[in-house]
């Protein structure tokens, strides 16, 4: 037996020692607080570790995600997180996938493989995702999430413990897009306008998709609404010019001389409170060839004046364009990438001069831009060895002794509270769920008439990602029917209303029985009482593990995930916790610190 091996059964004892090498566990990211519980888990001899990440690696991921170095750039997270973890612990097998959880390759017979999923994530969509199917299979979920010097983890079973939906969590921030294009007040304003506005009009795909900008509007907006449209068409015309000698000159005219000129203009909008904002120069800026864009944009700590900001500017769409031309394809915005980087930070800062707004420096843009949160190698390193704790109480069935951890910078220990019930009110674990068997061939009519031979259903509807599939007796909708779910797409999870209330999620599997009917539904009995949607509960900020999509996307710290401050701490004493280094037989079983 292994020295390790040995050590491993003395601390968690012969049974639960065994159930940890035997077990098939999957992790879910592979960023900061993945890197630290995927050596956690190898070490403590978890026996079959799957890893799946979506992401690549990136310059700023080095300082806390200790299993990259300069060598890993962009390659997958997950593939060499597992050639590097092999290391510690040669005898653990794991297996690495580069892909979305979403994606069809991990189906829902692949997940049924797993005796623990952990959750290391930093999205809520994925989150949301991976607690539904956990909920749908009855697997046991580690949820877990980090900000700063604050974080979290928590065992989710269903039926027994809250899952990641039974709290309501916040939307995440968006912002007018009426404010960032006419009244912005305030340097964040100038940086979504000059990251998701500008920068995507002219080198990316469009801002019309760009989660930041808010399209929304009352009816008082409309009118605002069209300008909006207009000035996109003007940027639209000017890309065109990408290229030419003019290029830099009618676009610097377009957005920081004409427009402004023309907000300038509607007197009723601005007062002492708030000054009219100033247009720029294109002609005074540009003969004053004094500064070096590419010398002042190396100055990322200093505040840049407006002549530097123009010559940054100036400096970084040169490099934009020579990059667009050459490529032939939109550009995308990274916060890593200097050049994309430069052209938000300068043209951010212009607009808050035009404004009157504090500027930035280029550190802090690259900050807000990329809305980077704080990440602290120490939090991910605690939070990843509390799920693993969390894992020892998952894997002895003890999921009443599985408390609720959470971290926050005010104090100096673990917080833990007991877990309260399951939502009564989820619309994820509360909700009546059933499995629907499905050959390729199956069409949208077959689970249609399955539904109502099998559950007794006359009228209903079919939801699947908040998209109406079907109504009964709704003509618009019969030439649906004849498609096969394969080919909709409908291969995960389908909702059946009655009365416009939720009665029925169906989780959906593909078979591969020849003599089955083309859907096969498990039989239920469906009740009388539905569910509710979720009561609106005040939650702190969420926590994601740090990381950043690096795309124009704004990551956000708004998934939830920090359960409110409880009021009970953990015991302690000023006795320090001695512990005996002789020999000591190896079935004495665990050693238990609550």
């Amino acid at each position: 037996m292994a020295i390790r091996d040995t050590y491993a059964r003395q601390s968690l004892g012969k049974n639960l020692s065994g159930l940890v090498a035997k077990s098939k566990v999957l992790m879910v990211g592979a960023g900061g607080i993945g890197c630290e519980l995927l050596k956690n888990l190898v070490l403590m001899n978890f026996g079959e570790i799957h890893v799946v990440d979506l992401d690549t690696i990136d310059l700023s991921n080095l300082n806390r995600q200790f299993l990259f170095r300069n060598e890993h750039i962009k390659q997958s997270k997950a593939i060499v997180a597992q050639k590097v973890a092999s290391r510690f612990n040669p005898s653990v097998v794991i297996k690495a996938y580069h892909g979305n959880i979403k994606d069809s390759q991990f189906s829902k017979a692949w997940f049924r493989q797993f005796d623990i999923v952990f959750n290391a994530l930093d999205n809520m969509d994925a989150r949301r995702y991976v607690n539904t199917v956990c909920i749908a299979l009855d697997i046991p979920l580690v949820e877990s999430g980090t900000t700063g010097f604050r974080g979290q983890a928590s065992v989710i079973k269903k039926g027994i413990t809250p899952c990641y939906d039974c709290t309501e969590r916040e939307t995440p921030k968006s912002f007018p897009v009426c404010t960032i294009r006419s009244t912005p007040s305030q340097p964040i304003h100038c940086i979504v306008w000059a990251k998701s506005y500008l920068f995507t009009e002219i080198f990316g795909e469009g801002s019309d998709d760009v989660k930041e900008l808010d399209y929304e509007a009352d009816e008082n907006d409309k009118d605002e609404l069209d300008d909006i449209k207009k000035e996109t068409a003007a940027l639209q015309k000017i890309r065109k010019s990408i290229g030419t000698d003019s290029f830099a000159e009618l676009l610097f005219q377009k957005v920081f001389t004409s427009d402004i000129e023309t907000l300038g203009s509607i007197k009723e909008r601005w007062s002492k409170q708030r000054p009219a904002p100033q247009p720029l120069d294109y002609q005074g800026l540009n003969a004053d060839k004094s500064k070096s864009g590419a010398e002042e944009a190396s100055q990322d700590q200093k505040t840049w004046t407006v002549k530097e900001c123009f010559a940054v500017l100036q400096d970084s769409i040169r490099r934009l364009t020579d990059r667009a031309v050459s490529k032939k394809e939109s550009l995308d915005f990274d916060k890593d990438d200097e050049d994309t980087l430069d052209f938000v930070a300068a043209a951010a800062n212009l607009r808050s001069y035009i404004f009157g707004i504090d500027p930035k420096s280029k550190f802090d843009i690259k900050q807000m831009a990329g809305n980077i949160i704080p990440a602290i190698a120490t939090t991910n390193a605690i939070i990843a060895g509390a799920c693993v704790l969390q894992a020892f109480k998952v894997l002895s069935q003890e999921y009443k002794q599985a408390k609720q951890l959470a971290m926050f910078q005010s104090t100096d220990r673990m917080m833990l509270s007991h877990f309260e019930g399951p939502n009564p009110k989820c619309q994820t674990c509360s909700v009546l769920r059933t499995s629907a068997m499905i050959k390729k061939e199956a069409t949208l009519q077959d689970l249609v008439s399955a539904l109502q031979s099998t559950l007794g259903y006359e009228d209903l509807s079919l939801l699947a990602n908040s998209q109406v599939l079907f109504e009964t007796d709704d003509e618009d909708f019969e030439d649906m029917l004849p498609k096969t779910l394969i080919e909709l797409e409908l291969t995960s999870f389908i909702t059946v209303q009655t009365d416009g209330k939720e009665d029925l999620v169906l989780t959906i599997e593909e078979a591969s029985d020849a003599d089955m009917n083309p859907v096969s539904l498990t039989s239920i009995t469906i009740p009388d009482k539905k569910p509710e949607a979720p009561l609106a509960i005040e939650q702190p900020n969420g926590h994601t593990n740090g990381q950043s999509n690096g795309t124009s996307h704004r990551k956000r710290a708004a998934s939830g995930d920090l359960p409110a401050r409880p009021a009970v701490r953990v015991k302690t004493n000023d006795d320090a916790v001695i512990i005996d280094d002789e020999p000591v037989a190896v079935d004495d079983g665990p050693i238990v610190i609550d």
